[in-house]
């Protein structure tokens, strides 16, 4: 509970930090990206960052906030935070929302590390539309369902 405290301190300082005195309803607001922050719960956090690591190619930067481990994806624009954590609080599931995660132009070569490193595919490639792209579900080392998007 204490986590979930801190995670809504820090969104609603965001959140306030951007407020100005007047709200206007704006062509703005229509572009804006409302996801900030996707938390990925672990029950093993050394291995989850090692699988995420490895199959998306990235450094994931670790801390600890009050007895919960933090692994924080590199910041990426103005896209969505993603932190992976292990907590009292934080249960990994393959029910519920699921993050679909950038995989680039093409998702099959992160699609194909998937196994390899201990996750399990649950639907390969598969086209949405041609103006959409493609995704792909699959389950981390956690039991987290996830999926990956790209273009082609």
């Amino acid at each position: 509970m204490k986590q979930l405290l801190i995670i809504t301190a820090i969104i609603l300082g965001m959140g306030m930090s951007n407020c100005k005195k007047e709200d206007k309803v704006s062509s703005e607001t229509s572009n804006q990206k409302f996801v900030s922050i996707v938390e990925i719960p672990t029950t093993d956090f050394s291995r989850a960052i090692g699988f995420y690591q490895t199959v998306l190619g990235i450094t994931i930067e670790k801390m600890d906030m009050e007895g919960v481990q933090m692994g924080v994806f590199p910041e990426s624009g103005d896209a969505a935070y993603v932190v992976l954590v292990k907590g009292n609080d934080y249960v990994p599931t393959k029910n519920g929302a699921v993050i679909y995660l950038n995989a680039g132009n093409d998702l099959q070569p992160t699609l194909d590390k998937i196994e390899k490193n201990g996750g399990k595919i649950i639907v390969n490639k598969t086209e949405i539309s041609p103006e959409m792209g493609f995704f792909a579900l699959f389950l981390d080392t956690e039991g987290n369902k996830l999926g990956l998007h790209s273009r082609n």
